[in-house]
This record gives structure tokens, sequence and C-alpha cells, in this order.
């Protein structure tokens, strides 16, 4: 049976947050609309917010910078413990607060009208009273354009306003307690048992300014609540991991644009794959490498509309640069990303901090693999390519026949090392199997197919010579190296021609090097550099399964079910030694490797 997932938090002391202002990654919980997402830590104070989408300029930015980022803080006055939970199967958070005088619970969403997106940006916060009387401090200090230009409070019909070119923002609650000072919002709360208050912040971009109907705001947090109830329920997974699926599955809802149906890689930026290191990136955009795993999650899980909007908004990013491909696109599907480095502290002393993500002009051959295979699931679901996308796919697969002997920077975007990666000449491989099979079905037209088969075969040729190390009996990093990579064990899902020795090889050899406890690093040296990569962890459990190692998969999958945050949200990384959590928050590509290897250990169990 799966392990235990973490649906709420253990009891926690305030003091969590170091001198200097930072709190664990893992003490943050995540609320969104699909069109931005805050980060609210344990001790309820929100530190990560951008207007008026996720990739847009913050708002609050204490999570890079404590001291002048800005945050909206919620807190009991005096020690104070909290516990931490999402309203069951919602992205609706809750906060409980408890002190020597009694007990309050907090509700925070980002809110829907209907299940759609409201005009303006809704972040509500609700305090209900539970037992005795607490007084809560409140303090709103946003900075516009990534701390640049701090928040200038005016009063206007009984609210406070903030404006700037990058936005507009109002607090607004349902009694007089507001004071302005400066570049801060105030209040002070006293709350008793049974008692209710709201809070509401609105925000908007280059429109008017709404002050909404503090009672209709009440109302739609419930609503919002019993949407992302309804989403829960329509997933199509009811196996040991159902709650770590559904977990993962509201997490990636968290990711999606409405407006695009494209899925960013994480909420964040800047968060460090190492305390203190350089490798603090900016993942708030779509990914081609991540669309395989999208369109198997999504349709894994029963959600065939979400599966075609994903799969619109990558061909519509693609189309932009076709034939080629670059890693990255912004949500709106445009190339363009910006590239500045922003005057912050970082996360835990973690810099430079860049806005935008310089691995966009790479070239990684991986991406061609990628978008073919998902081009390829996106037909054995059923549905069917229009002529344009057929010969888009034929345009790719010939430039892979032409490209796939360079050396690129590889799945995992390493600046200045272009070499021959195995995954990426497996990658190419797939590119052209996945059109060799859509040309044989009539879903792209086939004049070329001939050449594709041949190239493909140079390939696996290739990799077989080249790629493969007798000495460790393994699928290596890349050509003429015994270095080994994890992202070699993807050769599972991709049906890669292997024989059965060198699978089995190849997925103890990186157990052995590559694995501490459940969790993989990346590459070989990555111990001394970053943190266990998580989705990898998910993909060696992949691997057993599709090994017929079914009992050994279980094991681990049960494992891994219970690490991440304590509301069970997965980053990037994860130190193995203490559990602490590493790079940006919450990744896109954890939860999606955790459902596929749910998916996947369901339907082994199934065959066995």
């Amino acid at each position: 049976m799966g392990g235990p997932t973490p649906a709420s938090a253990a009891h926690r002391d305030q003091g969590r947050r170091d001198a200097a202002g930072f709190a664990p990654i893992g003490a943050y919980g995540v609320i969104g609309d699909g069109r931005t997402a805050a980060l609210v830590a344990a001790d309820g104070a929100i530190d990560w917010m951008c207007l008026p989408e996720l990739s847009g300029p913050s708002i609050f930015a204490a999570l890079l910078d404590p001291a002048c980022g800005g945050a909206f803080e919620l807190a009991p006055r005096g020690r104070f413990t909290t516990g931490q939970r999402y309203l069951p199967d919602t992205n609706v958070l809750e906060t409980t607060f408890t002190t020597a005088d009694g007990v309050v619970r907090v509700t925070d969403a980002l809110t829907l009208q209907e299940g759609r997106l409201l005009p303006w940006v809704e972040l509500a916060r609700r305090i209900e009273g539970v037992a005795g009387r607490v007084t809560l401090d409140v303090r709103v200090r946003p900075t516009f354009d990534y701390a640049r230009r701090p928040a200038r409070w005016r009063a206007e019909r009984g609210r406070a306003v903030a404006s700037d070119s990058a936005g507009t923002v109002a607090v607004l609650t349902d009694g007089d307690d507001l004071q302005i000072d400066g570049d801060r919002v105030s209040a002070t709360l006293p709350i008793d048992a049974g008692a209710s208050r709201l809070l509401c912040l609105v925000g908007v971009v280059d429109e008017p300014l709404v002050f909404p109907h503090l009672d209709q705001v009440v109302t739609r947090i419930g609503r919002t609540a019993e949407f992302w109830r309804q989403r829960a329920s329509a997933m199509r997974y009811d196996g040991p991991y159902r709650d770590a699926v559904v977990r993962s599955g509201l997490a990636l809802q968290l990711l999606i644009a409405q407006s695009s149906g494209a899925i960013a890689a994480a909420v964040t930026m800047g968060l460090p794959e190492r305390l203190g290191g350089t490798a603090n990136f900016d993942y708030r955009y779509q990914w081609v490498r991540d669309a395989s795993f999208i369109l198997d999650a999504f349709i894994g899980l029963g959600f065939q509309a979400q599966a075609h909007a994903s799969f619109t908004a990558l061909q519509r990013a693609t189309n932009h640069t076709h034939p080629r491909l670059q890693p990255m696109f912004r949500l709106d599907g445009s190339p363009r990303l910006p590239d500045r480095t922003l005057d912050l502290r970082g996360y835990r002393d973690s810099r430079p901090v860049l806005v935008g993500n310089g691995a966009a002009g790479q070239l990684q051959l991986g991406t061609f693999g990628d978008l073919l295979d998902t081009t390829w699931r996106y037909v054995r679901d059923g549905h069917l390519l229009d002529g344009r996308t057929a010969r888009r796919v034929a345009d790719v697969a010939d430039l892979v026949t032409a490209l796939w002997t360079c050396h690129d920077s590889g799945i995992w975007e390493l600046r200045g090392a272009q070499r021959a990666y195995t995954n990426s000449k497996m990658a190419c491989w797939l590119a052209l199997d996945r059109a060799v099979t859509l040309a044989g079905e009539h879903h792209v037209p086939p004049a070329r197919a001939g050449v594709w088969r041949a190239e493909r075969e140079r390939i696996r040729a290739f990799v077989e010579d080249r790629c493969w190390s007798r000495r460790r009996n393994s699928y290596t990093f890349h050509a003429d190296t015994d270095e080994l990579d994890a992202s070699v064990l993807l050769s599972a899902r991709m049906g890669y021609p292997s024989s059965t020795v060198r699978v089995r090889g190849t997925i103890d050899a990186v157990r052995a090097e590559l694995g501490s406890g459940p969790f993989v690093y990346r590459y070989g040296g990555a111990r001394t550099k970053e943190g266990a990569f998580l989705a990898c962890s998910f993909w060696l459990v992949e691997a057993l399964a599709l090994a017929d190692r079914t009992d050994e998969a279980v094991e681990l999958m049960d494992a891994l079910v219970s690490v991440g945050s304590d509301v069970g949200l997965l980053s990037e990384e994860i130190d193995p030694t203490d559990g602490t959590l590493l790079g940006n928050y919450p990744q896109g590509l954890s939860h999606l490797a955790l459902i596929n290897a749910a998916l996947v250990l369901e339907r082994a169990r199934g065959a066995a």
C-alpha cells in the first residue's frame, strides 16, 4: 500500500524563520486562480505574489528579500504555533494559530467566479475565532516591479489604495481598522471565539479598480473551494496513492494559465538549487521538455479538455520558431524572455536573482523528441491533427535528421558544456520513431518516412556503441565516458529498444552511484553542487515498474509520497541529509513525475 501523504502540518513554532527573516521553502502553502499565485508561509505571511500573472512583476517578494521585498503579514501577537493544511481536495489554504489566549483560523484563497477568472485579482483572507480571544497584527507592505518601487498608499472611499505603472492594489476590510503609514497599511484585529473578519486585496494592471462587495467575496471563497473539489473528484485515479496524486493534480492546476492553457514549470523564480549558490533560475515559463509528461498525466487523469488546451498552447508557442525549437516560451507563447538581474538579496543570500532564463537560447536536442512524443500521445488518445500541424511534424523530423549529430546543452541545460549527451541522442531517436509511427498511420505526410527510419537506426547504433559503458554496465551521461546520468532512465518511458540486460544494468548503476536513500541526483558530481532532483526518483519508479521490478518500484514509491512540504507540495530538489526542499516551488515536473509514476505502477500491478 502507499505511504502516508502529508495532508496537514504538524504544529510549528513561528521561530522557523532564520535571523534574516527567511522561511524554509517547505514552510509555504500555495494558492492560485489560474492566472497568478501566492506563497503563504506557516506564520501567515504572504511572501510571494506577482501581478497580474505568474510571470509578471512581483508585488510581494519577501521570499527573495525579507527586508525590502514586501509581504502581506498576518499573525497573532506574542508566541504562537501554527498548523497548515489545504481544505480537503482544494487549493484553498487554512492556517490555524494557537496562542496562550486562544485559537484563530485563517482561510486564504485567490478567488474565482463560478470557476472562471474574475476581471481583477482577488486575494481573500477570512479570519475566524475558534477559542478564547486572539489579537492579530496585520501589515500589508507591497513593492512594485520586483521591489524596485515601494507602494505609496492613499485613502479612497474608506479603502487603502496604492498605484504604480506596474499596477494598482487596494486593501479592503469589513471594519474601520486600517491605518495608512507611508509604504504600509496596518491593522490590529482582536478576534473572539465565534467572530469572523475579512481582509481582501484587489489588484489590476492597466484597468479601472473594482471595490468588490465583501459579502460576495466571502461567498466566492466557498465557491472557489467547491470548484477545486469538483476538479479533484474528476481525476480518474483511485489507486493507493490517491492523496498524493490529487494533491499533485491540484498543484498543477495552479501552474496552468487559464488564458492560454500553457503550464508554467513553477510559481517562483530565484530559489536556489544549493543554498548560497548561483543556480537560481526563473521557472515561470512553459518548457517543451515537460510537454509529454503533461499530456501523459492529464490523459491518465481524464482531463481531456486540459490536455487539448495545453497541447494547443505548446503548438502555438513552437510555431514562433518553427522548425527550430527553443527549450522554453512565455506563457502567452512568445519566444522572447526578459533577461535582467535584480538588486535583491536572494533567498538565503543565493545570488544572482535573475528575471528570464538564459537557457532559452540553448540548443537542446531533447526538445524535438519531447515535441513529437507529445504529438504522438495526443493522437494516440484519439485526436486528429490538422493539416498544418501534420506538415510541421514532418518539418521537425527532417530537421532532426540534420541536427542529431550535433553536440547540445542536454536536458539539464548545463551552461558552457555542450556534448553528445546520451539522453539527447535517445530523444532524437524518439522524435524520428514517433514521426515514422505517425506517418505509418497517415497522420503526417509519409514521403520522408524512409529517411526518418534509416536515420533513426543510425542514432540507435550510435547510442549502443558510443553511449554504453561496459565497465559500468550502464548507459552513460554522454558519448565516450563512464560518467552516469539519471535522465537515461527515461529510455524506458520512451520505448527506446534496449535489451533487458542493459535496462536492468542502467537502473542498478544509477541507483548505486546517484542514489541517496529514495532520492537520486541528476548526474555524476551533482552531489557537491545541488540537492537530489525529485523528478529523477519518480523516473526510477517508472523504470523499475517497466522493467517488471514492481515490488522495488512500490517500495520506492511508498517512501517518496511522504516527502515534500507539510501540505504535500514538491520542489525541484531536496537535500537527502535533512529533507530540506531546494529549488523553485511548487515544481511542475516533480508533480508530473509523481502522477505518471503512480499511473505506470497502477498499470504494472494490473498486468501482474
